[in-house]
Parts: structure tokens; C-alpha cells; sequence
């Protein structure tokens, strides 16, 4: 069974490991100082021993990347992986401005259900929401694992230039990629039914009530434009792992991340782009666990 709080579209899903995570998608009212009005925080939560991993998702993402990742840490380790304040299936408050300072209070009041020290690991637009909230609560984390993470690039300054209607027409041609994407490939058979299960996947918590004003606001926040300079403060412990054939961030921003941070190490995943946690979630969820 499905968690009542998903959209309908939840039941298009084919694959094993989508359905599989996506039946395990909790959420619990988080009481935060961004509004008077508890949060309905989604995150999925399984295994034991260790310490725990917490996984964070890339921009306009939900916890359903990790499909392929998390069960394989869980095996072997207490695992999280949560919803972002503004993204996936975590609700979505009116009143509430979504930028990088408040996805990071969230996330803090979300962590109090862990209680100790964590390893942090984000994907794209994770990686710097990882980042960002290591500098600010450094009590919180042991380690932090960046996958192909956002930081030196990948944000989007001129959002703050965005007004309506154009902020909203920008977050819709942005929904409708997706939709256009699925349409040719469902009726003229261009792509492989994993891609089709991954784009649904991507689009599945689109469907979710304020979905495009959160996408809009945060965009319009610039998102984590002014982390760089920042970066070389980390003082923990640093997995890098990146997709040897990024054709979205590119692979120079890896290096920039290794002489950042002093206590680190990079690991390049052969026959991979972007999402090493799709692509490659075995050799990722290796790295992981022998990181611990």
C-alpha cells in the first residue's frame, strides 16, 4: 500500500525498487520557527547499526533518486533520506519564503530525530544543502559525502530577476520538459522503460499542493549562488564521489572541491554522469559504507 499523503499517479510506477521506497515514505509534523504551522516532513527511514547516513536529493527532487541507493546502505547501516523544505513530498506551507537559509532550519529541527552526530550525504543540489548545514551545525555531522554536488556552480542567481508571471511560466516550462519527455517516449518508443520509470519518478511530486509557488520561490532565492567562498571552511571528514561523464555539471567543479576542503578525498565513478546514485548504486553505496 501506498502512503495516502502521494499523489494517484504513485500507482504508474512499475519498477521494484520504485514502488518498494515509495511504499515507505513516512511523514511526521516537524514544529520549526518558519511558521506557526507544523511541517508534514517526508523521509523514509530503515535499518540499523552505525552511524547513520542521511541522504539529501538534488533540486526539484524527492527521495524516490535514491531508490536504487538507499536500500543497499540499509542493509548494512541505519539510513534516512528526507524530502527537502519546498521539494518532494514534504509539505508545502503558505507563508513560508523556501531559500537555502530556511531549507537549512528545517532540516536542523528535522534532525532532531536522530539525535547524534551523522554521516551527510547530498546529490547535486543536496551536496550543497549538506554543506550549508555542516558550517552552521557542525555538532550535527561526523562526516559529508558530496555526490556531484553543487557548490562552485549549478545555482541560479539571475532567479532573483524573475516576476510574475514569468517566475510562474519559468517553473512551468521547467514541469512541462518532464511531460513532453514522457509523452514521445510512452507513445513513440524512443526510450527504455527505465528512463520512462525515471522520469515518472521525477514528476511524481509535481503533483503535490504548492508545488510550483515553492518552486518559484526558491527559485527566485538564487538558490546557494554565495557558497563557494565558504567551502574551504569544512572541517570534516569529506568523501567526493563524482560521475566521470557529468554532462550537467561538468567535472572540473570535483577537483575545486578536493583542494577546498582539506580533509578529503575524491573518488571519479567510471560510466557514469550525474547521478551516480542511479547510474552506478552499487559501487556508490560501497564507497559509502567503507567511508563509515
Amino acid at each position: 500500500m501506498f502512503p495516502n499523503f502521494l499523489p494517484s499517479q504513485v500507482e504508474q510506477l512499475q519498477e521494484s525498487e520504485s514502488i518498494a521506497l515509495a511504499q515507505s515514505i513516512q511523514r511526521t509534523a516537524i514544529k520549526t520557527p518558519l511558521s506557526p504551522q507544523q511541517i508534514a516532513t517526508a523521509y523514509v527511514h530503515q535499518g540499523s547499526g552505525g552511524t547513520p547516513i542521511l541522504l539529501l536529493p538534488g533540486f526539484d527532487s524527492s527521495v524516490l533518486e535514491f531508490r536504487r541507493l538507499f536500500p543497499l546502505l540499509a542493509a548494512e547501516n541505519e539510513t534516512w533520506a528526507v524530502d527537502l523544505l519546498g521539494f518532494g513530498f514534504t509539505e508545502r506551507v503558505q507563508g513560508i519564503s523556501y531559500n537555502p537559509a530556511a531549507i537549512k532550519s528545517h532540516l536542523y529541527y528535522f534532525w532532531n530525530l536522530i539525535k547524534k552526530p551523522m554521516i551527510l550525504v547530498g546529490a547535486s543540489m543536496g551536496g550543497a544543502a549538506a554543506i550549508d548545514f555542516t558550517l552552521t551545525y557542525p555538532h550535527a555531522v561526523k562526516k559529508l559525502v558530496l555526490i556531484n554536488s553543487v557548490g562552485f556552480s549549478g545555482s541560479f542567481p539571475l532567479g532573483a530577476l524573475l516576476f510574475p508571471p514569468f517566475d510562474f511560466l519559468a517553473v512551468e516550462y521547467w514541469r512541462q520538459r518532464k511531460v513532453q519527455a514522457l509523452l514521445w517516449g510512452s507513445h513513440f518508443g524512443n526510450l527504455k522503460p527505465n528512463e520512462i520509470e525515471a522520469i515518472k519518478c521525477a514528476m511524481l511530486h509535481m503533483e503535490m499542493f504548492g508545488w510550483h509557488e515553492a518552486t518559484s520561490s526558491f527559485t527566485k532565492s538564487g538558490g546557494y549562488w554565495d557558497l563557494s567562498d565558504k567551502i574551504s571552511r569544512i572541517d570534516k571528514p569529506t568523501l567526493i564521489l563524482w560521475g566521470e561523464s557529468d554532462d550537467m555539471l561538468g567535472t572540473a567543479d570535483a577537483q575545486k572541491f578536493k583542494n577546498a576542503i582539506a580533509n578529503s578525498q575524491l573518488i571519479w565513478i567510471a560510466n557514469c554522469g550525474h547521478v551516480p546514485q542511479l547510474e552506478q548504486p552499487q559501487i556508490t553505496a560501497e564507497y559509502i559504507l567503507a567511508f563509515r
